[in-house]
């Protein structure tokens, strides 16, 4: 989400382009494979510090809408998120839904929009207020609601001369692989790997986010990431021949969801 500290990711990130050549077909345990897409509606908003209060309430009634679409199939998860980290220009909080349609997004946008005023995020009187839309083929979660739950978003920008098809590369042969155990274990609850759908920026960008159940988890991922990177120590090099230094973005939050 457009909310999602990966500066030790860039080995690993490396490592991926460099794979495109070196790992041959068929030679991990389980075979990644991408989804059928799945398209995310980030609601970014800057609220003044004192409507911070009220924001809950706004969250509230959205999530009334946000459940009947869940119960039907309309969507396959939604949220809430506060940044913890905060910058001049930058969101203090985000609302998300997820469907694995745009229409599905945007039906859910014309219910949340037939609000009443005095029950939607305007009346808190943002200060700045953006959207994205994004898509992503490589992602997976654990159903049901999770409270609290530490969320990290890392985006990154491809260069103009990075191989077409290294986003494939990464995503199945290291970060998913990285993150089905993480999930497994219970360390991260959700993950994906994003794109803009709608381009609001330029295009090559991507963000890889996760939901990690506790603090800790934090630390969990980090460390599972410094040790791909120590076992191949020739993938920095590799990382920063593919993308622009400039074009990467940490955001740390906490927040509240539920997956179908």
């Amino acid at each position: 989400m457009n909310t999602r500290h990966w500066s030790v990711f860039t080995g690993l990130c490396g490592l991926a382009v460099c794979v495109l050549c070196a790992v041959p077909s068929g030679a991990q345990t389980t075979e990644v494979k991408e989804k059928p897409p799945m398209y995310s509606y980030v609601a970014n908003w800057q609220i003044p510090r004192e409507h911070w209060g009220d924001v809950a309430k706004v969250d509230s009634a959205d999530a009334t809408i946000f459940d009947k679409a869940l119960a039907d199939g309309t969507l396959v998860g939604y949220g809430f998120d506060v940044n913890l980290v905060h910058t001049a220009e930058g969101e203090t909080h985000d609302g998300w839904w997820s469907s694995m349609s745009l229409a599905g997004l945007l039906k859910v946008l014309d219910q949340l929009r037939s609000l009443d005023v005095s029950s939607s995020p305007y009346a808190l009187n943002p200060a700045k207020h953006w959207d994205n839309v994004y898509v992503s083929r490589y992602y997976n979660w654990k159903s049901g609601p999770y409270t609290a739950g530490y969320v990290s978003v890392a985006m990154y920008k491809f260069k103009p001369d990075a191989p077409d098809d290294a986003a494939d590369t990464l995503s199945k042969n290291l970060i998913v692989p990285i993150m089905e155990k993480l999930l497994a274990d219970g360390t991260i609850l959700e993950y994906e790997i994003d794109f803009e759908a709608v381009h609001t920026d330029a295009p090559g960008t991507f963000a890889i986010v996760y939901v990690a159940t506790q603090p800790e988890g934090l630390d969990t991922v980090r460390a599972a990431i410094r040790q791909s990177v120590k076992d191949n120590p020739l993938a920095g090099p590799a990382f920063d021949a593919a993308t622009d230094d400039g074009g990467h973005r940490d955001e740390l939050l906490k927040g509240d969801g539920k997956y179908k």
